[in-house]
């Protein structure tokens, strides 16, 4: 069985390795023709928060000693400045101005796509061995056609929106891969690689925030298994079998949250948020200091003070609530995402990496500045999952409505914009059309997760 699993291995190996450096040369090919391709201004890709020209306005500012947020035009990190400002400004002699900041992109999306592969790589032995222990090796091998960390590394790195993204001129390629950074790092249970990747992703975005707890889980329990209780039905089921020893010690590694790395990694996130404020303290020293660069960033987020339109929904809702309303809506949207934290984390609990894609599509969904890069990200986490999910109900449906929306919304967005033939009303229902099918997305897969770990309770109750 080991040898027939080593050559399966192989053959996979050197078509994942095409396909991969496919994507690179396609990624690398397109960033040439950035003009014709005009992905740069898409409201769909860039955001008032993620775009590098904005970045690069805000760097030409520091640059004439003035303070990168004056004029309301660059509202990211000063971390992300100092670093990525730089290169907006060399060119390289006969090639384009932005040819170094996509070369950073199409760098990161690659490693983005190589640590989704090592976390998938860790899910699918940690789900093997829990079948294993279960007496259900054999549902692991009917239903384990195809890798899933080669499958998850191939959707990010060729699916369109990614790709679009990655041309697009943004910051989100490296936001994206600071979020898949702590996920690993807490799967291969790393505490500073974890805290220092979920630092920097909630630093630079601010809604990565909330997956500190599928991080601590993770940290905790390991990567994503079964329930607990199907080990206590298989140990009274089979109390006298001789494989009872194997059963009760995956009990007792189920029962034993370890705290030892989750205590390291808040210490380590203390060192970071530290060792980054005082970098960002250094850089804002001359500009209003940090309280200064929190109203403009962190503050800029939570106001949704820059109503141009864009994929989401509160941009349209919040240019026509009256003003007196207005505050109490934005804490209606904010705390929407907070109420779903809890409840989500208890009934997901035993998978944390599955936990970790729902608060990423929950948070496309309902953050003020979404884009297409969002969505990328947490596609590609759901198809690590494409085993337990393979009976999930609407996928081809889900899938038109994806590309449906992807090809309407440019269109309306020209309708409305430049041709003068529509209103907003026309842009708006995509993003509304986007929205719902990303809403059904959650309800379909989250129901979809929760059958499965119920036929396994159901095939454990009958052996």
């Amino acid at each position: 069985m080991k040898e027939e699993e080593e050559k399966k291995n192989m053959k996979t190996k050197p078509h994942f390795w095409r396909w991969a450096v496919a994507s690179v040369i396609f990624r690398l090919v397109l960033i040439y023709f950035p003009k014709n391709l005009n992905l740069a201004t898409r409201p769909e890709v860039s955001t008032p928060v993620t775009s590098l020209r904005r970045l690069a306005e805000g760097y030409w500012l520091t640059q004439s000693s003035m303070s990168p947020y004056a004029g309301s035009m660059y509202h990211g990190s000063p971390l992300l400045l100092s670093v990525l400002g730089p290169l907006t400004m060399k060119k390289i002699e006969g090639q384009p101005y932005h040819l170094l900041c996509s070369l950073v992109s199409v760098i990161a999306d690659f490693i983005s796509a190589m640590l989704i592969r090592a976390t998938g790589l860790k899910l699918r032995m940690a789900y093997c061995e829990r079948l294993k222990s279960l007496g259900l090796g054999k549902l692991f091998e009917i239903s384990e056609i195809l890798p899933s960390e080669d499958i998850a590394a191939l959707v990010y790195l060729w699916n369109p929106l990614t790709i679009v993204t990655c041309v697009g001129f943004n910051t989100t390629p490296v936001e994206n891969l600071f979020i898949i950074l702590s996920l690993y790092g807490a799967c291969i249970r790393v505490a500073p690689l974890a805290a220092f990747g979920w630092v920097v992703a909630s630093h630079l975005s601010l809604y990565p925030t909330i997956l500190i707890i599928p991080v601590i889980l993770l940290l905790g329990n390991g990567p994503d298994a079964t329930p607990r209780k199907l080990f206590l039905m298989y140990k009274k089921d089979e109390a006298d079998n001789s494989s009872k020893g194997r059963v009760v010690n995956g009990l007792s590694e189920q029962k034993n949250f370890s705290w030892r790395p989750v205590g390291l990694f808040f210490v380590w996130v203390f060192i970071w948020t530290l060792y980054s404020l005082v970098l960002c303290g250094i850089f804002m020293r001359n500009y209003g200091g940090i309280s200064e660069m929190f109203n403009r960033t962190y503050g800029f987020i939570l106001t949704v003070k820059d109503l141009s339109p864009n994929i989401g929904v509160l941009w349209y809702f919040f240019a026509e609530v009256f003003e007196f309303f207005r505050d109490f809506f934005l804490i209606v949207f904010h705390v929407n995402i907070l109420f779903m934290i809890l409840p989500l984390a208890i009934r997901l609990k035993h998978r944390p990496c599955f936990l970790a894609f729902v608060y990423m599509a929950i948070c496309s969904m309902l953050k003020p500045y979404p884009s297409v890069g969002d969505s990328a990200l947490y596609l590609a986490l759901l198809a690590l999952f494409f085993n337990e999910l393979a009976e999930m109900q609407f996928s081809f449906f889900l899938f038109c409505g994806f590309v449906g929306v992807s090809l309407l919304s440019p269109v309306m967005h020209n309708l409305w914009i430049w041709r003068g033939t529509g209103n907003a009303n026309f842009y708006f229902a995509t993003g509304m059309a986007y929205a719902c099918f990303q809403i059904i997305l959650v309800v379909e897969s989250v129901s979809a997760m929760l059958n499965h770990d119920r036929k396994i309770r159901k095939l454990v109750g009958t052996t």
